[in-house]
């Protein structure tokens, strides 16, 4: 049995720069992974089965799972006709923005390919995972960078200074679909300058908080107006940055990773709990994979 880290990831922007025909959006966006994650135990058995175990009864357990279509997409392809038992501690919060159920597809095709020794590379990674989710692709990659497309064009970038990062997640949930249906019906004039912030970490590792936006929380919010009281209550508390993870309904706020920084994340950490008791709130950091 191995035991891998699947690691959760923010947008450090996310515009929405076109459509394709078959209605897929365009993305253009960059990520960056923290240090929370999920654990994924991952065991060979002799039946030739996918079997899923997971703590948490919000997380499907057959064949919808990411982990059941990663694994059964790598052993199907190699011919393999022994099975695997994976079993899922979840950490990361459930349909939050923040990347779960991809980065636990990611962590298990990096174990099948180790367990079963498939041989193969991270790039052969990447170009699988685009059948599983737009998301997974830079899951395999992590650490920060440019994806674009559909999640398919990824492009490395110089690592970002260590941050200290609050998330904050609303106890209503939304719906993905329902989002970028509701994007589509609004006319949406102010875009984040993605490539300033390209920039930026490129010469010095570091954010540009005037330039990180994400044109989703112009319809997530009217969905859930908790958003914006969250936004607005961690503007106060001395970060960087507070933006919407994703299609949300997370935020988070980011904090220098120095001893006046750290101060103001865990005060902010308890101010939030007290708040915003029926939401999610737990503090991280940027960190690279």
């Amino acid at each position: 049995m191995q035991t891998v880290n699947a690691y959760a990831k923010i947008n450090l922007s996310l515009d929405i720069v076109g459509e394709r025909e078959d209605g897929y959006h365009l993305l253009r966006m960059v990520m960056q992974t923290l240090s929370l994650h999920d654990e994924i135990s991952l065991s060979r058995t002799e039946v030739g089965a996918v079997r899923i175990l997971c703590d948490d009864r919000r997380v499907p357990v057959n064949e919808h799972n990411t982990c059941f279509k990663a694994a059964k997409l790598l052993l199907e392809e190699a011919g393999i006709k022994d099975g695997v038992e994976i079993k899922i501690k979840k950490l990361i919060p459930v349909a939050a923005g923040l990347a779960g159920g991809s980065s636990d597809a990611a962590a298990v095709m990096k174990a099948v390919n180790t367990e079963f020794s498939l041989g193969l590379s991270a790039e052969d990674l990447k170009e699988r995972a685009v059948n599983i989710g737009a998301d997974v692709p830079y899951c395999i990659l992590g650490g920060t960078a440019l994806s674009e497309g559909i999640g398919e064009r990824l492009t490395a970038l110089k690592p970002l200074e260590e941050y200290e990062v609050l998330l904050v997640k609303p106890k209503e949930g939304v719906s993905t679909k329902e989002v970028y249906r509701a994007y589509d019906e609004t006319k949406v004039a102010d875009h984040p300058d993605t490539d300033a912030l390209v920039k930026e970490i490129g010469e010095t590792g570091r954010l540009l908080p005037g330039a990180m936006e994400n044109v989703l929380e112009s319809v997530t919010i009217p969905l859930i107006p908790e958003i914006r009281e969250i936004k607005e209550t961690l503007k106060k508390s001395g970060c960087a940055k507070t933006l919407m993870s994703g299609s949300g309904p997370t935020v988070y706020a980011v904090y220098e990773n120095t001893l006046i920084g750290r101060a103001r994340a865990e005060d902010a950490l308890t101010l939030m709990k007290r708040r915003f008791s029926d939401c999610k709130v737990m503090l991280t950091k940027t960190i690279q994979i």
